[in-house]
């Protein structure tokens, strides 16, 4: 803005100065080639003109026929040039142009080696009404020092609206802080809270189930079993049999499924007992195992939580769809951080990404993952077609 400010006042300069000062003293011998009359425009420049702004370079006449009829350079006087489009356009116009000097050009020969030149064309008219074009040549640096000028003389009053709008944001920018901070915290809570609802209600459910379903079947199977030990039937007996062992099969998976729910152990003998219960279905359908758990390992009960729920996840999928042959556990800590690593050799499947959802939709890893961020740590997973999964989790006990 500040140089386009500068270019304008040069142009109004050069409109003042032709209309003002050169057109009153412009006469028809100028234009035909009078000396005298050329003389005596000529020191009229040198006295009056050139003087006004030491950015003034050189001053020059064009008649209709691209001929330069005046120019303070005395070389340039009586030859003649093609004019361009800007110079032609304000010959017969009225308007003030100006341009960057293009200096390769032959009519800027006697300019040359003097740096940037802006040109400034103003249309004037002789007392016979024959057109010229009043060009003034001048410095860029002089222009580039208006702008200059212009933005300094700007500046303070930026700089203070700036300062203001700072001003003004910032308490905005600190409601916006605190208000993100508090989201969080009731986030947090929320899942906290959801956390808890879960625990509790799954403890009642298992509670439920384990004193009422299950101690029901056991007593179908024990009446079972002696009422098979009362009959002679052989056919009743063994149906009777078959009756009590697939009653004490459900019983066992009820148990397991009990585990699932809420798993007891976790919370009177910890990880060190609880994590192996996990393996037990997977060893049920003929799965070699491995659980590697460090003695001793008594995280924090959020932690603990987390730790159960990602193995819980990772074993169930291995039994569910990766089709493995072997599925090892390992569970320590090292430096204050928690470590599970649950691995199989089954079919694995494509990684997108970050995504951790299965092909069948499957999210539970993905929300493991978002709990585990919450708490500092972060669950990886790495996988490919044929290569297995490999679950990995680190929380930070502190």
């Amino acid at each position: 803005r500040g140089e386009a400010e500068a270019i304008r006042d040069a142009r109004q300069m050069t409109r003042a100065i032709g209309v003002g000062m050169i057109q009153p003293r412009l006469s028809d011998g100028v234009v035909t080639g009078d000396a005298a009359a050329v003389a005596q425009l000529d020191a009229y420049v040198r006295r009056h003109v050139l003087p006004l702004d030491p950015a003034i370079v050189r001053v020059k006449l064009w008649n209709a026929e691209s001929r330069v009829i005046y120019a303070d350079e005395p070389q340039l006087i009586g030859r003649r040039f093609t004019l361009g489009e800007k110079e032609r356009a304000a010959l017969w116009g009225n308007t003030t142009a100006a341009e960057i000097s293009d200096l390769t050009g032959p009519e800027n020969v006697m300019e040359r080696g003097g740096g940037r030149l802006l040109e400034v064309y103003q249309p004037l008219r002789t007392p016979q009404a024959r057109p010229v074009l009043f060009e003034v040549y001048m410095r860029y640096s002089a222009v580039a020092a208006d702008a200059r000028g212009i933005w300094r003389a700007f500046a303070p009053v930026l700089v203070i609206a700036l300062m203001l709008l700072w001003l003004i944001q910032l308490p905005l920018a600190w409601s916006f802080a605190r208000r993100l901070r508090q989201g969080q915290r009731q986030r947090e809570e929320l899942l906290e809270q959801a956390i808890v609802a879960s625990v509790s209600e799954r403890r009642r459910v298992a509670g439920n189930l384990h004193d009422g379903v299950v101690q029901d079947l056991a007593g179908v199977a024990l009446t079972l079993s002696a009422a098979a030990g009362c009959t002679e039937d052989p056919e009743a007996v063994t149906a009777m049999t078959t009756a009590s062992t697939q009653t004490r099969r459900s019983i066992r998976q009820m148990r397991s499924l009990l585990v699932d729910i809420y798993p007891a152990k976790l919370h009177t003998a910890g990880l060190q007992r609880a994590l192996p219960d996990l393996m037990a279905p997977l060893a049920a359908r003929g799965v070699r195992t491995q659980a590697a758990i460090a003695a001793g390992l008594d995280p924090p009960h959020e932690v603990e939580q987390l730790v159960f729920r990602t193995a819980q996840e990772a074993l169930r999928n291995a039994l569910l769809h990766a089709g493995a042959d072997e599925v090892r556990l390992e569970a320590g800590e090292r430096d204050g951080v928690v470590h599970l690593v649950v691995e199989d050799d089954g079919c694995g499947f494509v990684l997108q990404g970050s995504d951790w959802s299965r092909p069948d939709g499957h999210l539970g890893l993905t929300l493991l993952g978002d709990r585990a961020a919450d708490l500092g740590g972060h669950l990886t997973i790495h996988s490919a077609p044929g290569a297995g999964t490999r679950v990995t989790l680190e929380v930070p006990t502190g």
